[in-house]
């Protein structure tokens, strides 16, 4: 059986081990595959492992022997899934492996924004602390979080991860489900009361997304949204770059009246030179990195490999066409 890994360094880039997928068959990993190789490369493979590499209909009509695409991800809109089940492929994708990580970074650019420990360490690192006349100095205003109001909108398992967290922290936390079943849930214990977003954003001090990009969902943060917040809130985005319009949120931030404002997503990724948040005032945006803690990359793996073998079993799960 041969299995074409066509774009792994992103989850692999040489730090962990392909060995869950090499007792399943012959395997042949390439880091990076542009769009004129994808043929070439995977023109003998039965199986094709991908992350973000496309399989669309012109590509899949020149791979006969492709029976199986199992994506490396959980997002799937790379593949075309009404093709494949004309031509009988199967599409696997890997569900909530990194549940914990992205509730982690989620917590994370939140306190970057409330207490602001990287923009202090570079003054401190450039010399400004000796430089200080006092013990003590800040840049800019700090949060406490205890008692304020985070909004988090979408409440599947990341949702629910960042709920439990914020809790614990002294948050008022109120969610936002997609389908409420009554009027409000428990997560660690901690009660967790429902809202619609039109209505929690008026009172809330963060809101925090945690939704698929839908249709529905694109822009879901927008500018008529914006200007009902309150003033100087907080916005975390670590769904996917085009729930919020960016050009919205920038706007917001150079008027003040968004607070902060932190994000491990961009509309369009590779982020473009000419994004409208690059040099914004109190913005904090990491790489789509949410997802890359060293564990959560093993589980990454290990469940595709899970998947794999049981569609070789003539079982497969986590089909997605």
């Amino acid at each position: 059986m041969k299995i074409v890994i066509l774009d792994g360094a992103g989850a692999n880039p040489g730090d962990i081990s392909w060995a869950p997928f090499e007792k399943l068959g012959e395997v042949t990993a390439y880091d990076y595959t542009s769009k004129e190789q994808v043929i070439e490369r995977a023109s003998d493979a039965e199986i094709c492992i991908t992350n973000k590499t496309v399989f669309d209909r012109v590509t899949l009509e020149k791979l006969p022997k492709l029976k199986y695409i199992g994506v490396l991800a959980t997002g799937f809109n790379v593949v075309d899934l009404e093709c494949c089940r004309k031509l009988g492929i199967t599409v696997t994708n890997v569900p909530e492996y990194a549940t914990c990580a992205t509730a982690q970074m989620t917590i994370a650019l939140l306190l970057e924004l409330a207490c602001l420990p990287g923009r202090h360490s570079s003054d401190v690192m450039d010399g400004g602390w000796c430089r200080s006349p006092q013990f003590s100095y800040f840049l800019a205003p700090l949060t406490e979080l205890m008692g304020k109001n985070m909004l988090v909108f979408g409440f599947g398992k990341i949702g629910r991860r960042v709920a439990a967290i914020a809790s614990a922290l002294g948050m008022n936390v109120s969610a936002v489900p997609h389908h409420p079943d009554g009027t409000e849930g428990t997560v660690d214990g901690y009660r967790i009361p429902y809202t619609t977003l039109d209505e929690g954003i008026k009172t809330a001090d963060v809101i925090s997304v945690h939704c698929p990009l839908t249709p529905e969902t694109k822009d879901l943060i927008n500018k008529e949204r914006l200007s009902s917040m309150k003033n100087g809130a907080f916005l975390i985005n670590c769904a996917r770059g085009p729930v919020i319009d960016e050009k919205a949120v920038r706007e917001a931030l150079d008027s003040g009246k968004l607070g902060g404002y932190g994000a491990d997503v961009v509309s369009i990724e590779p982020m473009l030179p000419d994004n409208p948040l690059l040099g914004a005032p109190n913005c904090v945006i990491t790489p789509h990195i949410a997802w890359a803690p060293k564990e959560t990359r093993i589980r990454l793996i290990d469940m595709a490999a899970d998947n794999l073998a049981a569609f070789l079993k003539g079982s497969p799960v986590n089909v997605v066409n």
